[in-house]
């Protein structure tokens, strides 16, 4: 099977793509780390664990390419594609779920590149998936919420089933997209059965503005997983 590389984030979608890939025989050989130009607010990407992709990439024990785009994002794109095709990948995989802006964008750049496409999560049931998340062992932090209906009181916590059922119940009397597709939560994997070392972080919580709350991290570091005896 030909080389594939995942982009990756940090966060739910781009963890759990890498994740199908693996298990659907896909040979991975990096991660896709990209991030905008500091201070470009990009509706592109998403960015504000991004500087923790080193210590998962650590934890998958998968190289890491990092990347960074100008506020001309699509043609910095197909140029990371081109580059990243030049490391022998022929098969970009991708945590799309629900955005035509996004997917579409990532995908002319990587036809422009030569890479073939492959979005696993794309038009998934948007609350079974947030289930299945936890259910099959992913530790998954709550690091921002800017919506209304979502409670500050979600930040800095990790997802479990009880608080899964609570999202789906708001998303559902709110109208906010339960697997926040919107940018109505951003998450961070702590922890996930690709994982050798389980991601542990330290910080507080700050309020960014009208129902827009944020885990501002100020400490992280890799800790040995108790089921695989720190090796």
């Amino acid at each position: 099977m030909p080389l594939a590389c995942s982009m990756f984030s940090g966060g739910k979608d781009s963890t759990y793509a890498l994740h199908w890939a693996v298990l659907h025989g896909y040979d991975v050989c990096c991660l896709i780390s990209i991030r905008p130009r500091a201070g470009w607010d990009s509706m592109l990407l998403h960015y504000p664990g991004i500087e923790l992709t080193r210590l998962q990439a650590r934890a998958l024990r998968l190289p890491l390419l990092e990347y960074e785009l100008s506020t001309r994002e699509e043609a910095d794109l197909a140029r990371v594609f081109r580059d990243v095709r030049r490391h022998g990948c022929r098969i970009l995989v991708a945590g799309a779920l629900l955005s035509d802006y996004q997917r579409l964008r990532f995908a002319a750049a990587a036809e422009e590149a030569g890479l073939e496409i492959m979005a696993p999560l794309w038009r998934k049931n948007q609350e079974e998936y947030m289930r299945s998340l936890v259910r099959e062992g992913f530790k998954i932090l709550v690091q921002s919420v800017q919506a209304y209906g979502l409670p500050p009181s979600l930040v800095g916590r990790v997802l479990d089933e009880d608080t899964v059922e609570e999202i789906i119940k708001l998303a559902r009397r709110y109208g906010f997209n339960p697997a926040f597709e919107g940018g109505e939560a951003e998450t961070l994997v702590l922890d996930a059965p690709l994982f050798r070392e389980e991601l542990r972080v330290y910080g507080r919580v700050m309020r960014l503005g009208p129902d827009h709350y944020f885990y501002q991290i100020v400490r992280a570091e890799l800790v040995p997983k108790p089921s695989l005896g720190g090796q």
